[in-house]
């Protein structure tokens, strides 16, 4: 029997994750969908808010039952998932034991979220934040500029049909590789400010050097009596 396949499809608003989750999941039989953003529908929705951890342990226990239930097609949307800290907490605390992820991040131009904001009757500013959050290591990025949901889907389908890759997730390698990637940029970050204190150091030094040098050959000598 074949691996279960989760499929994660995450994104900020109005680019349109919910409606191309819903097409997917209707594009296979023997599937289960999971909107993640119904599991924990408060408003307003923080993911600086600590009470989030509540609702990413009700995403990881819906996604555990489709799971252990043998479904061949489980898909789970939600905008948190662009969170890499509460995907962690979510894939950590799911109950099976041997499936495949493959992980979809959707994104859009400024231009078509502000189209698609207006045309949804936004009335207040359009937020530009969550299309400025960058994939998840590992994930596929799909632009759907200028692409109906049903173009959208055909393309994440194909993905999911020729992948080959399997990444089983119990132990969570992606949580792993994500905290290595800020660990790694942290130590860059602080490796390039010690650099540039240590440059300004030696600048400083060799100016005053080079100031005392000046001054040196400037002093009138002394007259010997």
């Amino acid at each position: 029997m074949a691996k279960s396949k989760l499929i994660l499809i995450s994104g900020g608003p109005l680019t349109g994750k919910t409606t191309v989750a819903r097409k997917v999941f209707e594009h296979y039989e023997n599937s289960a969908l999971c909107d993640g953003d119904w599991c924990w529908c408060v408003n307003p929705l923080s993911l600086e808010d600590t009470r989030l951890r509540n609702g990413d342990r009700n995403m990881a226990f819906l996604v555990s039952n489709y799971l252990n239930s043998g479904f061949e097609k489980v898909v789970f949307s939600s905008i948190v998932l662009t969170d890499p800290e509460a995907r962690e907490n979510i894939l950590r605390d799911i109950t099976a034991k041997d499936y495949e992820i493959i992980s979809f991040q959707l994104t859009c131009s400024e231009d078509t979220l502000r189209e698609r904001h207006l045309a949804m009757g936004g009335s207040e500013a359009v937020s530009f934040f969550w299309l400025s959050l960058p994939p998840y290591p590992g994930e596929y990025e799909i632009s759907t500029d200028g692409k109906t949901p049903d173009e959208v889907c055909e393309e994440i389908c194909k993905i999911i049909d020729s992948e080959k890759k399997a990444t089983v997730k119990k132990s969570a390698p992606k949580a792993e590789t994500a905290k290595s990637v800020k660990k790694t940029a942290a130590k860059k970050t602080e490796t390039k400010t010690v650099t540039k204190a240590a440059t300004k150091s030696a600048a400083k030094k060799t100016e005053t050097k080079t100031a005392a040098k000046k001054a040196t050959a400037k002093a009138p000598a002394k007259k010997t009596k």
